[in-house]
């Protein structure tokens, strides 16, 4: 099967060379090009990619902005976002988690990290970079992101949480600090298949796109305490 991806990058170089570089692998095309917000969100109703990479600031519609719209858009729900940011820490990366994106990647990053990247978004199997992810979440909702947070819609996501079984929770605060399916199982003693299901089940309760969002919850409702080192 081949993966779908959508290019969204206002610099026209460097969507030469992811276009090249992803469509040098036999499982991945390039369906699409996009300068800005506008123009993504125009390809991804026309292309229906499976992935689109998204630069976070442009020019116009930024990413963030498209990313909401995308993620609104119950046409492209199976549509995966990762973000592409100059800067490892990034408030707004944040805030395109919480839209509804997958994850996201620093420009700076080797080839077969962005490769890899596009293939575990695919999947939905896992967070991308979770290290940096989690450090990035967690410093931000320190500075105050998980306050006020709380504050938007915070009864309505307690009603979600109260519908998780102990286990679903158990599970949920795991996948917050970061951990995978493995590391999840070989903790609680079960196979990564209920894992796997756990955790579907609690995106579907929770209303996530996918183990991303999962992680933005765990923070925002208090299961998972962010630490600054």
């Amino acid at each position: 099967m081949t993966i779908r991806v959508l290019l969204a990058d206002d610099q026209a170089l460097l969507r030469s060379a992811f276009k090249v570089l992803v469509n040098s692998e036999p499982d991945m095309e390039v369906v699409g090009e996009a300068a800005d917000g506008a123009e993504a969100l125009t390809l991804a109703r026309s292309e229906r990619p499976d992935v689109v990479l998204m630069d976070i600031r442009m020019p116009g519609t930024d990413g963030l902005a498209a990313t909401r719209m995308i993620t609104d858009d119950p046409g492209l729900s199976d549509v995966r976002i990762v973000m592409l940011t100059t800067f490892e820490v990034d408030e707004y990366v944040v805030q395109a988690l919480r839209a509804g994106a997958s994850g996201f990647l620093g420009k700076g990053a080797e080839p077969e990290e962005l490769l890899g990247a596009i293939r575990i978004a695919h999947a939905g199997e896992a967070l991308l970079s979770p290290a940096a992810t989690k450090g990035l979440i967690a410093s931000f909702l320190a500075q105050g992101g998980g306050a006020q947070a709380a504050g938007e819609g915070g009864g309505a996501r307690s009603e979600r949480l109260a519908t998780l079984t102990a286990r679903e929770r158990e599970v949920l605060v795991l996948v917050g600090g970061g951990l995978s399916n493995d590391e999840i199982a070989e903790r609680l003693d079960v196979s990564p298949l209920t894992v796997k299901t756990h955790v579907n089940r609690a995106m579907a309760k929770l209303g996530a796109r996918d183990r991303a969002q999962l992680v933005v919850t765990a923070y925002e409702s208090g299961l998972v305490r962010p630490r600054v080192e």
